[in-house]
């Protein structure tokens, strides 16, 4: 039989009533339950979960709490699967990967068990992470900082327009080298570099609109310094998904990419910051085998 091990975060954003969530959650066969509270927590009980050979680790909570389950398992997956029960403000990777947000349709995801093989990014900075949706560096660095979890839990999804609005006084270009497969090196000032594995960012934002998810591949982003009224333009272009046509933007695929900026930039890693040294990302073809409705 297997075994199943639920890391849940009891503060996500759209968690109404804890004990009915975990009572539905126990029905699942053989499943134990542990509760996320400091940070780090997530990861922690994640290796803990390999060492003891279960089978499916699964996020119940946001975009963080599922980036901490990877960083506890890292490339060490061996048998596992992850799975995902999107209860946070944003659910960006389920948006891209097709997890359904409401509770029961991903219970029964969970318990029916189809499996995709998913790209892995590595990140070493100031220390060695992973993600499998969106970090971005440069002005997401500063929004991410303003973003507290109290503005999460009243603003829902508006949070993320509070904190660019209070980030916006701090906006500021970077001089920037990027490396790209070793083949080709951009040198120029940035507002942002966007590394993307998924498609969404801030609650259903499609910043890589072309992103896939299984092709070993990283879409970057990258936003030059612009005046007031092309960035104005640019934002709206954003909104509506359409940006990658836009002149605004520069725009590549790689398979890793080195950033080093000065100022150094801060990255958040699906929404957790990192530190501000040069920063190497790099493609994990299909390492991590996930829960989600097949393609």
């Amino acid at each position: 039989m297997r075994r199943t091990c639920i890391i849940l975060n009891p503060v996500a954003g759209k968690l109404r009533d804890l004990d009915a969530v975990v009572a539905r959650l126990a029905r699942l066969p053989n499943a134990e339950i542990r509760l996320t509270g400091r940070r780090g927590s997530g990861a922690r009980f994640a290796r803990t979960a390999l060492r003891k050979g279960c089978d499916i680790i699964v996020a119940a909570g946001g975009d963080g709490t599922l980036n901490e389950i990877i960083n506890g398992i890292g490339e060490n997956l061996k048998d596992a699967r992850v799975g995902l029960i999107p209860l946070g403000t944003g659910n960006d990777f389920a948006r891209t990967i097709g997890v359904p947000v409401d509770l029961e349709d991903a219970i029964d995801l969970i318990a029916a068990g189809p499996t995709r093989s998913v790209d892995l990014v590595r990140v070493t900075s100031d220390e060695v992470r992973y993600f499998v949706n969106v970090s971005a560096g440069g002005f997401s660095g500063l929004v991410d900082e303003k973003l507290t979890p109290k503005m999460k839990k009243t603003w829902g999804p508006l949070s993320y327009l509070r904190s660019a609005a209070a980030a916006l006084p701090e906006l500021r270009a970077y001089r920037t080298t990027l490396a790209l497969d070793n083949t080709e090196s951009l040198m120029l000032d940035l507002y942002n570099v966007v590394v993307a594995n998924g498609r969404y960012v801030a609650a259903g934002t499609l910043i890589a609109p072309e992103a896939v998810i299984d092709d070993g591949l990283l879409d970057i982003v990258l936003i030059p310094q612009r005046s007031g009224p092309e960035l104005a333009l640019l934002a709206a272009q954003v909104a509506m998904g359409t940006h990658l046509s836009s002149d605004a933007i520069v725009f590549r695929r790689a398979a890793n990419v080195t950033v080093n900026s000065k100022p150094g930039m801060w990255f958040n890693v699906d929404g957790e910051l990192v530190g501000n040294e040069p920063a190497r990302f790099e493609i994990l073809p299909r390492a991590l085998r996930f829960i989600a409705p097949k393609p």
